[in-house]
């Protein structure tokens, strides 16, 4: 059920507009849909039809998305294996500070090669409702505050979907537009629709490599766009919205760690609106890549940084247990899943 399928149920069941943005509220703030002031109760506030409805439509919300399992990690992030109604899984990761992050899609047609989602390709794409429960689903764990679309899925081969999920948690989500970060290798079409909403996210891109035909070996599904126009085409996305890009460059051991593209990252970073996020690589069974040492990383982090681009070393959530992008549903495949249940 996508996001117009959500707010059609409930005027099917009596809600005029006022009804529906309360409920569509409470939903999302992962409250019961009769919560409302402490003065008056929101079911209260509501025609009889759509009060005594209220039970079928909090199920039918909840069975959008529901958690399988946590598998919480020591540096305060959580692995969440969510189930949806047709019995495909996804996963979303709790991040510290408040922040999530979501799947768009089952799967995904990219084929990283260094990313476990992308092995058994895309099976379906989730609909804009099932992007916004996984949100709500974590809501009712802890608080959140930031959303990522960085999880399984290419965000732009779902795109209709993902601007309907990122209005509405813009707008009574209650997130601000630049903690909604869409993530994506890059799309001609995203680029092109991302400054004409009204809720314009925050925009991260997996750059990966300078070098065309690495990148294009990396990422062997992704749009043809040459490294330095994806960095002209995020440049001109950050300036008009005012958001920096976030570059995501995956640390792979001998692959794209060496000298040679860090100087390719200065040429094509140098002067732009831009942070670089270093991500060592969090090691998969069979993918064929190793990440590099840790001081290996904090060399490369530093000498960026010493020749101004602004770099962080970030460490992907939840390495404890084992928990790349991808990992849980493959586990889950070979039924080796084991976690806390919610």
């Amino acid at each position: 059920m996508n996001i117009s399928g959500i707010r059609q149920m409930l005027r099917d069941h009596g809600a005029r507009p006022p009804h529906e943005a309360r409920l569509l509220r409470a939903w999302l703030a992962a409250r019961p849909l009769d919560a409302g002031p402490r003065r008056k109760a929101a079911a209260d506030c509501l025609p009889l039809a759509l009060r005594q409805a209220l039970p079928l439509l909090s199920e039918r919300l909840a069975n959008l998305a529901r958690i399988r399992s946590e598998h919480p990690s020591a540096d305060g992030s959580a692995r969440l294996l969510v189930d949806l109604a047709d019995g495909q899984t996804v996963e979303s990761v709790l991040l510290p500070r408040g922040g999530l992050c979501v799947s768009t899609q089952v799967g995904c047609a990219v084929g990283c090669r260094f990313c476990l989602t992308g092995r058994d390709g895309l099976r379906r794409q989730l609909t804009s409702g099932e992007i916004v429960a996984q949100m709500v689903a974590a809501r009712a764990l802890r608080p959140v505050r930031r959303v990522v679309f960085m999880g399984m899925g290419e965000p732009a081969h779902n795109l209709d979907q993902v601007l309907a999920a990122i209005d509405l948690l813009g707008t009574a989500g209650n997130i601000g537009h630049k903690n909604l970060v869409f993530s994506t290798v890059g799309d001609r079409r995203a680029f092109a629709r991302l400054p004409q909403r009204t809720v314009k996210p925050a925009l991260a891109l997996s750059l990966h490599s300078t070098d065309p035909a690495l990148r294009a070996h990396l990422l062997p599904k992704a749009p043809r766009i040459d490294p330095a126009e994806l960095v002209e085409l995020g440049e001109a996305y950050a300036r008009a919205v005012g958001h920096p890009i976030q570059y995501q460059w995956t640390l792979l051991a001998g692959v794209n760690d060496s000298d040679a593209e860090m100087d390719g990252i200065v040429r094509l970073l140098t002067g732009k609106y831009a942070m670089m996020n270093l991500i060592p690589y969090n090691p998969a069974a069979g993918s064929g890549f190793e990440r590099p040492t840790a001081e290996r990383a904090a060399i490369l982090a530093e000498r960026l940084n010493r020749r101004q681009i602004l770099t962080r070393l970030r460490q992907s959530a939840g390495q404890d247990v084992e928990a790349a992008c991808g990992q849980l549903r493959a586990r889950l495949a070979d039924g080796l899943t084991q976690g806390r249940e919610p």
